[in-house]
C-alpha cells in the first residue's frame, strides 16, 4: 500500500518509513498539515500515520482536513500525549486507530493488519451487495451433460492451486460465469475478484487500465492512478477476451505471470503482486500464435489449465432446466406469476440451435415472460425466429427458412467470429473489411 506519515519529528519519520517499507509498502513522510494535504492533492494513499502533537499545530485539527480530502483514507493517530479522551476525540473525528508513543514495531504490525482486514471486509460486502443488486439472474452450473459436468470438475479441482486457467468458448457460454466461481472456491475468495475486459479499451488505456499510470504519462493523467492489477493484488484478475489484447501490451502480461512484477504507465519503479489470473477467449489462441496475431510464448504460459465451455447447442439436457431458472427471476423481477413452458414452446427451445448461448437464452426469457399473456409461456411468446419449424438443431437457420436477411446475417457473423482468432480474419471470411465488420458487430451486440 501507500502510506503517508505526517510527523515533526526527523527521527519518527525515519523509523516509520524504515519499518513500513521493510512490510513491502511505500511510504512518504512530511511534517507538516499543509505539505500533507498537498501530497493528498497530487497522489493517491491508503493510510496516513498522523502525529497529535505537530509542531505548530493540533493534529486534531488536520484530521478532518485529510479526511475531506479523501474520506476514503484510513487515519492512524499518534502521540507521546496518550489518554482516553485523545482517543476518543481522535475515533469521533474520523481515526480508524489510534497508538500511543514509543511504539512497538509490532503494534504497527496489529494495527495494519486490522485495516487489511476490514479493508477487505468492506470489498466483499460491497462485491456481494452489487451481485445481489444485479439486474441479471445467477447461472446455475449444475448440468446433466458429462462434458460440461467433466469441465466443471476441472475447474473446482483447479481452483484450489495458483495455476493460470484459461477458459475457452464461444460468446456467451457462461466463461464468466465459471471464473467467479473459480475464485469462489480458491484460497482467494475472501480478496477481490477483479475483471478487465480486453476489448472495450484503446491499447494506450488498456495498459493504465491493468497496471495503472502515474500523473503526466499522458494526457488527460491527471493524478496518479492504481491499476487493476493492483487492485485485484492478493486475489484474482479475469482477462476477458483476451485473444482481443494487443501485442503491445502482452510482453507486460507474461512478465506479471511470470515474474509477479509490473510497471505503472510513465514509471520506472517495479512493483510486485500476487495475482491469480484467470483469461477467457472466443478465439483459437493457439492459432493466432502460429500466426502471430498472439504471442507464442504467453499463450503457453496461459495454457497451464484450459477449460472449453460447450455451447449451449450442445447442452440440451440442461436447456430446459437453465430456461426456467431464468423464467423463475424474471417472472419474479415482473410481478408475474408463470408456471412453466408448454410443450409447444419447449419444443421450440429443443429444436433452436442458439448461436448466442446462454446470453440469448436469457434475453428471449426476459422477452417471452414481458409479453406472455397467460400462465405459461407459449410458442407465440418467442421471437419469430424460433417459431420457425425448419430452423436446424445442429446448423442454426436453415436457407429458405421465414426469417429475416439481418437474422441470417447476425447468426452467420456470430458464427464465424466464433471460428476465427482475430476480428480480420472473421472480415476475410466475410468478405466485408474490418471496420463494417466492427459496425456489424456493434449492431448486433455480438
Amino acid at each position: 500500500m501507500r502510506l503517508l506519515i505526517i510527523d515533526d519529528e526527523e527521527n519518527i519519520r525515519k523509523t516509520t518509513g524504515v519499518l513500513l517499507e521493510g512490510m513491502g509498502h511505500e511510504t512518504v513522510s512530511v511534517t507538516d498539515g499543509a505539505a500533507a494535504l498537498k501530497q493528498l492533492d497530487q497522489a493517491h494513499f491508503e493510510i496516513a500515520f498522523l502525529d497529535l502533537k505537530l509542531d505548530g499545530e493540533n493534529g486534531l485539527d488536520v484530521l478532518p482536513k485529510l479526511l475531506k480530502l479523501d474520506p476514503q483514507l484510513d487515519v492512524v493517530v499518534f502521540t507521546a500525549y496518550a489518554a482516553i479522551d485523545t482517543a476518543v476525540e481522535a475515533i469521533r473525528r474520523g481515526a480508524v486507530d489510534y497508538i500511543p508513543k514509543p511504539f512497538t514495531p509490532e503494534q504497527i504490525r496489529q494495527v495494519l493488519a486490522r485495516i487489511i482486514k476490514t479493508r477487505r471486509l468492506k470489498g466483499r460486502v460491497a462485491e456481494l451487495e452489487s451481485r445481489l443488486s444485479a439486474d441479471s439472474p445467477a447461472v446455475d452450473l449444475s448440468t446433466s451433460e458429462p462434458a460440461m459436468q467433466k469441465v466443471i470438475d476441472l475447474a473446482i479441482k483447479a481452483a484450489t492451486t495458483p495455476a493460470t486457467i484459461l477458459i475457452l468458448g464461444e460468446s456467451g457460454t457462461g466463461k464468466g460465469v465459471l471464473s467467479r466461481a473459480i475464485h469462489d472456491n480458491s484460497p482467494q475468495r475472501e480478496n477481490a475478484f477483479v475483471t478487465v475486459s480486453c476489448p472495450s479499451l484503446s491499447r494506450e488505456l488498456l495498459e493504465s487500465e491493468l497496471f495503472g499510470h502515474v500523473k503526466g504519462a499522458f494526457t488527460g493523467a491527471v493524478i496518479d492512478t492504481w491499476g487493476k492489477v493492483a487492485a485485484a493484488d492478493g486475489g484474482t484478475l479475469f482477462l476477458d477476451e483476451i485473444g482481443e489484447m494487443p501485442l503491445e501490451i502482452q510482453p507486460k502480461l507474461l512478465r506479471l505471470l511470470q515474474e509477479k512484477e509490473y510497471e505503472r504507465v510513465g514509471e520506472s519503479k517495479v512493483r510486485r503482486a500476487s495475482v491469480r489470473v484467470i483469461a477467457a477467449s472466443n478465439r483459437d489462441l493457439e492459432q493466432a500464435a502460429q500466426k502471430g496475431r498472439f504471442r507464442e510464448d504467453l499463450f503457453y504460459r496461459l495454457n497451464v489449465i484450459t477449460l472449453q465451455m460447450p455451447p449451449l447447442r450442445e447442452r440440451r439436457n440442461d436447456l430446459l432446466k437453465l430456461a426456467g431458472n431464468f423464467l423463475q427471476f424474471f417472472a419474479a423481477q415482473c410481478g408475474k406469476r408463470l408456471n412453466g413452458f408448454t410443450p409447444a414452446a419447449e419444443q421450440a427451445f429443443l429444436h433452436y440451435a442458439w448461436p448466442g448461448n446462454l446470453r440469448e437464452l436469457r434475453n428471449v426469457i426476459e422477452r417471452a415472460v414481458i409479453v406472455a399473456a397467460g400462465d405459461q409461456i407459449d410458442k407465440d411468446d418467442l421471437p419469430e425466429r424460433m417459431q420457425e419449424t425448419s430452423v436446424h438443431p445442429a446448423n442454426g437457420f436453415q436457407v429458405g427458412a421465414r426469417v429475416s436477411i439481418a437474422e441470417l446475417e447476425q447468426a452467420h457473423i456470430r458464427r464465424v467470429l466464433g471460428q476465427s482468432s482475430t476480428m480480420e480474419e472473421a472480415a476475410q471470411v466475410l468478405g466485408i473489411d474490418p471496420a463494417t465488420l466492427y459496425r456489424k458487430r456493434k449492431r448486433f451486440n455480438l
